[in-house]
């Protein structure tokens, strides 16, 4: 069912939810004129190119991207090159980005089009959300920002900016459902201009209307903004606090030690990635402290990564595995 402006804040009558719509539209876009990053996937319409900046910008700041999404394409410049790349050449080249289970899975989608689509990806929402790895967010950015088609999706920068014009403050926690905010992305879509109103409300959300500290009091739509009568009461009561390390909340956790893991394959040398690393070296070069006695952990952690394609088990030294049995210290390890 299409989605209207009548639709949205029931409360207004017809003429003036259009109004709403449409001076938003204005507002944003001239916004977006004027303040848009230059960003190299902004210059492009190569779904490749588009698909490896999704991936990247997953749970990545711009920033630390950049570098890392040239370097990347320039060692594999086409979805057909990292399609054919050994996996372990993929991790290798994903180090620093963390979250490498992202690069086993865009290498996974990279597969899929050149063995399912002879290297041309599908440009329908419906076709690449068929695609291994791709989700509603990645297949809506794809089928825009590649193909320029007029798609809503929805990440976190735009669910943030539609919810607090239309619903109000999102703080402490959203009052609108995801159907909510998707149904609105869909009626607030300027018809034909897609890829720049997707754009902008990513890059509102990232520079402006930021999680903690939204910039209303020079906001170009202020006006509009059903948040901006209690927004900045909210974000006043909200604790202070010292931010953590970065990697604080994730010290001596599982998510932590796969990290370390995967860290520690990468620095095989060519002939340690040959024959593998055995189970009880491996342990002692990722926990300083490593013990006898946590093998069966550090087994249990190897066969995790190993499931999520982000380790593997040479072949010399793969024995059956049986839970009940100790951990097979001489078990030889490896990048895929």
């Amino acid at each position: 069912m299409q989605v209207t402006a009548a639709a949205i804040c029931p409360a207004d009558d017809a003429a003036a939810r259009a109004a709403k719509i449409e001076s938003l539209r204005r507002g944003l876009l001239r916004w977006f004129d004027a303040n848009a990053r230059d960003l190299p996937w902004r210059r492009i319409r190569d779904p490749y190119r588009v698909l490896v900046s999704e991936v990247m910008l997953q749970q990545t700041q711009v920033d630390r991207v950049i570098p890392y999404y040239e370097a990347f394409l320039t060692r594999f410049p086409t979805v057909e090159a990292l399609a054919e790349a050994a996996t372990a050449d993929v991790i290798q080249q994903w180090a620093g980005l963390g979250y490498n289970r992202r690069a086993v899975n865009l290498q996974r989608t990279a597969r899929a089009v050149v063995g399912d689509y002879g290297g041309v990806f599908p440009q329908s929402v419906e076709e690449l959300r068929r695609l291994p790895g791709i989700g509603p967010y990645t297949a809506g950015a794809i089928a825009c920002f590649a193909f320029e088609l007029d798609v809503p999706f929805m990440d976190t920068n735009m669910r943030r900016v539609l919810h607090r014009w239309f619903f109000g403050a999102d703080l402490p926690k959203p009052i609108a459902s995801e159907r909510e905010l998707l149904d609105l992305a869909a009626a607030a879509l300027p018809p034909g201009n897609g890829w720049a109103w997707n754009q902008a409300l990513i890059e509102f959300g990232a520079l402006q209307c930021t999680a903690r500290k939204p910039a209303c009091v020079v906001c170009p739509v202020q006006a509009h903004c059903a948040a901006f009568p209690t927004i900045q009461a909210v974000i006043q009561a909200l604790p202070t606090g010292v931010r953590r390390k970065q990697e604080g909340p994730f010290a001596g956790s599982q998510r932590f030690y796969r990290g370390r893991v995967v860290a520690a394959l990468r620095e095989l040398t060519s002939e340690e990635h040959a024959n593998g690393v055995s189970l009880a070296e491996l342990g002692t070069r990722v926990k300083p402290e490593f013990a006898e006695t946590d093998l069966d952990w550090l087994h249990g952690l190897v066969r995790d990564l190993e499931r999520d394609g982000l380790a593997a088990i040479a072949e010399d030294g793969a024995p059956a595995y049986d839970a009940t049995e100790p951990a097979p210290r001489e078990m030889r390890i490896r990048l895929p």
